[in-house]
């Protein structure tokens, strides 16, 4: 009972700061008001056609390529600094759409996007990933945002929605077809906590195929999660974080595994995985000491992704679980300290972090 009413305690204290802001709690939801959905959108939109400063990350096979611009390269996912990011700040505002129709921003939203996603765009990035050596890229960061923006794009009945779904399903396949040469070959997780991460990746693939229906994809994902993930035990969850995570490398790996097992199974392999005082540790929330370093204000998004991870482990845990509570009360504290900061960073954290903010509120 004294727990319970701390955590009542907190989300009052929190929700006096929400209700003059942009968002509101309801029981221990963040609910997203239209205002905050537009001030949100403002900063994808801004940066969707903005060009540089640019990271391509391109390797060049000759003068010719070497010296493109980023359009030149990627003519749909140009903006936002680098290729992910401009997929992710898409679909994020496709969400956008899809839960506030009337937004102010929603015309422009529209416009934006169809400037970018048209079949001819669209043939020229199949094209960049039959590149030999770049077939690899964006493994699997960006190929997972892709098919998170294609797994909104499918469960919408809009006409814009349709027509873009349409121009990117091509890409997609594209990706589809990498990533199931691929998981066969990954003899080792990667376990970093950027974009590299495996189960990330492996996280959005698997919730794209089962809402697509792609049972080959599905299976090929599971089998691929059971051997790199399901012998885990005792993780070091005391190296983390690193001071440029904006992923907790071991609760995204739960976060995985909470979708791949059935409930039983999930908690009898959390048990093993991560100790009481690891959970603890998990709760400290991330010390943000420079929002204008690109790198740094990484761990403003390590805020939303632990935020969404402990959320979602902690819907599978039994009422009774102590562990249930610490996860919702840290989960609570982190997307509350990645929201009130959202708009005090710079252009580092600006071209990214309102996708994981929207990704937090809504998973």
């Amino acid at each position: 009972m004294k727990k319970i009413l701390i955590l009542s305690l907190l989300l009052w204290t929190i929700n006096i700061y929400a209700q003059n802001n942009f968002y509101t709690i309801n029981n221990i939801r963040f609910e997203l008001n239209e205002e905050g959905a537009s001030r949100l959108a403002a900063l994808p939109l801004k940066c969707l056609h903005q060009e540089y400063p640019n990271k391509t990350s391109h390797t060049s096979m000759s003068d010719s390529d070497h010296i493109m611009t980023p359009r030149q390269l990627h003519p749909v996912f140009y903006g936002c600094f680098d290729w992910h990011s401009c997929v992710h700040g898409h679909w994020m505002l496709v969400r956008l759409l899809k839960d506030f129709p009337q937004l102010p921003e929603a015309t422009a939203i529209r416009a934006a996007i169809n400037r970018n996603i048209n079949p001819e765009n669209m043939a020229q990035e199949i094209a960049y990933f039959r590149i030999p050596l770049s077939r690899s890229w964006e493994r699997t960061y960006g190929w997972a945002w892709l098919l998170k923006l294609q797994q909104e794009l499918t469960t919408w009945n809009d006409e814009d929605g349709i027509h873009w779904r349409i121009a990117l399903q091509p890409l997609c396949d594209t990706i589809i077809s990498r990533w199931m040469d691929f998981l066969p070959k990954q003899t080792y997780a990667n376990r970093t906590g950027v974009h590299n991460n495996t189960a990330f990746g492996l996280i959005l693939a698997l919730d794209y195929a089962r809402i697509a229906g792609d049972k080959a994809f599905e299976a090929a994902i599971i089998k691929s999660s059971m051997e790199l993930y399901a012998k885990d035990k005792n993780v070091p969850a005391e190296w983390e974080p690193n001071g440029t995570d904006f992923l907790s490398p071991a609760l995204i790996e739960a976060d995985l595994m909470r979708r791949v097992l059935n409930k039983l199974e999930f908690i009898k392999w959390f048990n093993d995985f991560l100790s009481g005082k690891s959970l603890e540790h998990f709760a400290e929330l991330p010390v943000v000491s420079d929002r204008n370093d690109y790198q740094i204000v990484h761990l403003d998004g390590l805020c939303f992704s632990r935020s969404w991870c402990m959320r979602g482990i902690a819907s599978v845990l039994p009422d009774n679980d102590k562990r249930k509570l610490v996860l919702i009360e840290s989960a609570v504290q982190h997307l509350n300290m990645g929201l009130s900061n959202i708009t005090e960073v710079g252009y580092g954290g600006e071209h990214w972090l309102a996708s994981f903010a929207i990704y937090a509120l809504n998973e």
